[in-house]
């Protein structure tokens, strides 16, 4: 997660902003102690989307999963 956030250079305060959450749960993700759950993933996926192309290569790189969903 810390790459991604990384790649869409967002600091942890303004991922977590973006994505509704709190900034304590995006180091949590971070750090390993939790993993998101299946509707933070869904707005994660709901942002790249938006993104286009840039997006479009992040989820296929990140979250392959959704990107397969997409094109069924």
């Amino acid at each position: 997660m810390r790459e991604l956030r990384q790649q869409l250079d967002l600091s942890q305060e303004k991922f977590a902003a973006k994505l509704g959450v709190s900034l304590r749960t995006v180091n949590r993700w971070e750090n390993g102690s939790t993993v998101p759950s299946q509707m933070a993933l869904k707005l994660i996926e709901e942002m790249l989307q938006k993104m286009e192309k840039p997006g479009k290569r992040l989820l296929n790189e990140y979250l392959p999963k959704a990107e397969q969903r997409e094109d069924s």
